[in-house]
């Protein structure tokens, strides 16, 4: 990675100046250093020159920089998923809670980003829900100052699964690295400060000190001490001019392989693959039970399976008792009202009507959910052009339900007027008489009309 030019190096101090970030809001640092820096392939050496200042508090010594520094490593990347951003194990660094910093960093605390104020958490909280927009009119000293004592920070838990996910798939190999820049832990006056001014820092000193770290065709950008990779040395010779892994001598010779090097054997690698094959096809009855035992071993593995609200259909239509495990998993997720709206809109089918009945019998779905589905179903069959497919799906749109009515999931009054012109229209299928019968039983206005006719009956006579 090639390290900043002096110019740039400039140009970026210039963006993170106390003035600068005081007096302008983050749009306009977001526009000064997009002017400054326009081209992509630049943006991970800046991102990795901005931690190493976040990471050493002589360097930016102004609250007001360290947040702009931490706005701009979300902004050089906002086009993107969080998860996909390079430095978010920064933000999921800054939103911990200091104790909870102090206890885990207690090993590196010279080296690691300090903590942030309650306020600067609750605004990046906000950045990564992208719901700060008018945050974003605001500058860093107005955030800082901002009261958020009776505000909560947005809800990231996905968004932090998803990144911690991606750390860990990443090789061992990448985590095993130091800093080579230690901060000086003397708080004593320093060559930093102004001479005959405690606690003011020299601006030339600080700006020399970024630039030797940062600049210069001996620099690294990583400043990190990594580890050796030792590989074992093959032997050159085994006669003056013959090669031994090239011309072998022993031509019998047996190849063992280890089919299980570089494969991930944890569980949650097999349930995700398992799941993979569930979106394609059907799985076996023992590959069904095996993703139902693992998800019932630990419930928080289903955010980890790649089960999206889109690929819903299909494992539905595939494997429709594995989709009904993971539903009821999903049950308390902040994103079971999407997969509700896709179980809704898809094309409606055996599975899918399995699928909401169980679902039906095992929790209490919301009504407003079951109504639409009903619609969607009574809707689908009145407009079905084939005859024999028209009348296939009111068949099992009756006994769906039926099931439903003779379960109490719905109540008869929500949907009596609708499901009784639905039976009347294809009163021809014999499933939809039956349907219309059940309902006629269950309306209690002809029931009571039933009674007065007994009773009349009985005073004639």
């Amino acid at each position: 990675m090639a390290a900043l030019t002096v110019k740039e190096l400039a140009s970026l101090l210039s963006v993170l100046s106390e003035d600068t970030t005081q007096a302008q809001n983050f749009e306009s640092l977001a526009a000064s250093f997009h002017h400054y820096f326009p081209n992509k392939q630049d943006r991970f050496k800046v991102g990795q020159s901005l931690v190493l200042l976040l990471q050493h508090r002589d360097l930016l010594p102004h609250p007001t920089q360290k947040l702009a520094a931490v706005f701009i490593l979300f902004e050089m990347y906002q086009s993107d998923p969080v998860s996909a951003n390079p430095f978010a194990t920064v933000f999921l660094t800054l939103l911990q809670d200091p104790a909870e910093r102090k206890e885990a960093n207690a090993y590196d605390l010279q080296s690691s980003i300090p903590s942030v104020s309650a306020a600067e958490r609750y605004f990046l909280s906000n950045l990564i829900c992208r719901t700060s927009k008018e945050m974003l009119k605001k500058t860093p000293a107005e955030i800082i100052q901002m009261d958020v004592s009776g505000k909560q920070p947005m809800d990231i838990s996905q968004t932090q699964l998803f990144i911690v996910q991606r750390q860990s798939e990443m090789p061992h190999s990448s985590k095993t690295a130091i800093s080579c820049v230690l901060a000086d832990p003397e708080s004593k006056p320093t060559s930093f400060e102004h001479f005959g001014k405690p606690n003011m820092i020299n601006p030339d000193v600080q700006r020399d000190t970024a630039e030797v770290l940062l600049t210069g065709r001996k620099c690294s950008v990583d400043h990190t001490l990594r580890p050796e990779f030792i590989r074992l040395a093959p032997p050159l010779h085994i006669a003056e001019d013959e090669l031994v892994w090239m011309f072998p001598t022993d031509m019998e010779f047996n190849v063992a392989w280890d089919t299980t090097m570089c494969m991930n054997m944890s569980t949650g690698f097999e349930v995700r693959r398992l799941m993979a094959k569930a979106f394609k096809g059907a799985l076996s009855p023992g590959q069904q039970a095996q993703i139902k035992r693992e998800l019932d071993k630990d419930a928080k593995l289903v955010y980890n399976i790649g089960l999206a609200p889109a690929k819903l259909p299909d494992l539905v239509e595939n494997n429709p008792l594995v989709a009904i495990e993971v539903l009821l998993k999903l049950m308390n997720s902040a994103q079971i009202t999407d997969y509700f709206q896709v179980l809704v809109n898809m094309e409606m089918s055996l599975h899918s009507m399995e699928v909401v009945n169980r679902l039906t019998t095992q929790v209490d779905l919301p009504s407003e959910f079951v109504h639409l589905y009903i619609s969607n179903c009574i809707t689908t069959c009145e407009t079905i052009k084939d005859r024999y497919f028209q009348n296939r799906l009111v068949r099992l749109t009756c006994v769906f339900l039926q099931s439903l009515i003779r379960n109490k999931t719905i109540d008869v009054k929500d949907i009596f007027i609708e499901v009784q012109a639905f039976c009347i229209e294809f009163s021809r299928i014999r499933e939809a008489a039956a349907l219309f019968r059940l309902l006629k039983s269950l309306d209690p206005n002809e029931k009571e009309q039933g009674s007065k006719d007994g009773d009349g009956g009985g005073k004639k006579d």
